[in-house]
């Protein structure tokens, strides 16, 4: 079994509650489990009854959990930029280069390379403090970025690379030629770029050999179309998918005219999903007639999460 576990699919769906649930019941059958929140919404915390932090809290036995801010992580990120940039920049220019930092702050994509980098710290903590991490996706675009960073900033990190060695290269000419004292051989830009770069790779190396994907959904029409999309993307990446989770099945009991027209579509549904996921595999979850808010009713929750997803 995969010791990096992801739960992801369509908003509201259920990810949250299946992702609490698997998590609990590995850890009541002893492993030590960290159950990671990466969705904005943060409702991990509310499944589970407990106040979550940016560090890890204990919330029954061996079972451990986080909620990531993506803002935060990008505030922290930005500052341990600064610091490097202090240690490596002329003090004429750092001015400038901490505003530019300030300004990137907002730009499109500083929050994803913030959470990416606390993601990495956290799947380098498997195995030997927790045996296995648990992830509560965001909705399935912002996840589906998410896992093609490493290969992005793998190339990104390396492009800079190359610039930051040439420049290195400029300026002992430029001091040899006038005869000032050499710079130190080390340059700590370079060093923090290269330790990126060995992460990203390694990240990406966990990913495609030590993790699996459950995709939630629920009988309608909108998670079946993003479920596919999604599918397709993660297969074309070579990642692992295990079975498909349908969340909220009503149960065929159900009475009175509304609820039987609502069997009625959702037997169609149902029917589609089975046809065109065939190959997947697909495991149905009962809708639960109360919401989901404590540790007894994610049990039961697991109950109906075969063998195949618990083994």
């Amino acid at each position: 079994m995969a010791r990096l576990i992801f739960f992801g699919g369509k908003g509201g769906v259920g990810k949250t509650t299946l992702a609490a649930a698997f998590a609990l019941r590995r850890a009541e059958a002893g492993e030590r489990v960290l159950l990671v929140s990466t969705d904005p919404a943060h409702s991990t915390g509310d499944v589970l009854g407990r106040v979550l932090g940016a560090e890890p809290s204990r919330v029954a036995g061996t079972l451990w959990a986080v909620e990531i801010d993506a803002a935060a992580e990008a505030e922290r990120h930005i500052e341990r930029i600064k610091a490097d940039a202090r240690a490596a920049v002329s003090p004429e220019v750092i001015a400038t280069v901490e505003r530019q930092l300030d300004l990137a702050r907002s730009s499109p994509g500083t929050d994803e390379a913030a959470l990416f980098d606390r993601f990495v710290e956290l799947i380098g903590r498997c195995p030997e403090e927790f045996e296995r991490i648990v992830f509560d996706t965001a909705p399935t675009g912002q996840t589906l970025r998410l896992l093609t960073l490493p290969s992005l900033l793998t190339a990104w990190v390396q492009g800079v690379r190359r610039q930051r060695e040439r420049v290195s290269g400029m300026e002992r000419m430029l001091r040899n030629m006038a005869g000032r004292e050499p710079v130190r051989a080390e340059d700590p830009v370079l060093e923090r770029l290269a330790e990126r770069q060995r992460r990203f790779e390694q990240a990406r190396r966990r990913l495609l050999e030590d993790a699996c994907f459950y995709l939630v959904l629920i009988p309608e029409r909108l998670p079946i179309e993003e479920t596919a999309r999604a599918l397709r993307a993660l297969q074309a990446s070579h990642l692992t998918v295990g079975r498909l989770l349908i969340n909220r099945v009503l149960p065929a009991d159900a009475e009175g005219a509304f609820m039987r027209a609502r069997l009625s579509q959702q037997a169609e549904y149902l029917a589609e999903i089975e046809r065109r996921f065939a190959a997947t595999g697909i495991v149905h979850i009962v809708h639960d007639p109360h919401d989901i808010t404590t540790l007894e009713q994610l049990r039961t929750v697991a109950t109906q999460l075969s063998p195949a997803v618990l083994s």
